[in-house]
């Protein structure tokens, strides 16, 4: 079989069809491969997206994206919390008419 990477929403169609098989009376085996997958991408595909909707694979799609976006925002603001815990205790030298990459980026943010 070539390596095909299949959208979520080609994965959720190949997973009806292969109910649809089963349900005529076809075997696993002949399923897989008519629907040109191993056995191993099935049983995976159908513990990730089984009973999902094409709605639902979007929706799921969205939310990761969103997720991303919100732990980069989290690790942003963790690093400039600790750059102020350094800076307060006097630990970080800020040569004389050099503004520091921290206050820059603070002053962005307001």
């Amino acid at each position: 079989m070539s390596r095909r990477r299949h959208t979520p929403e080609q994965v959720v169609r190949k997973l009806r069809e292969a109910d649809r098989l089963l349900g005529e009376g076809m075997e696993l085996p002949e399923v897989w491969k008519q629907l040109e997958v191993s056995e191993a991408t099935y049983h995976r595909w159908r513990n990730q997206f089984g009973g999902m909707k094409t709605d639902d694979v979007k929706r799921l799609k969205e939310l990761e994206a969103e997720n991303q976006r919100l732990k980069r925002i989290v690790a942003d603001q963790a690093l400039d919390i600790q750059g102020l815990k350094e800076l307060s205790k006097g630990r970080m030298k800020v040569k004389p008419g050099r503004v520091p990459l921290l206050s820059l980026r603070l002053a962005a943010s307001r």
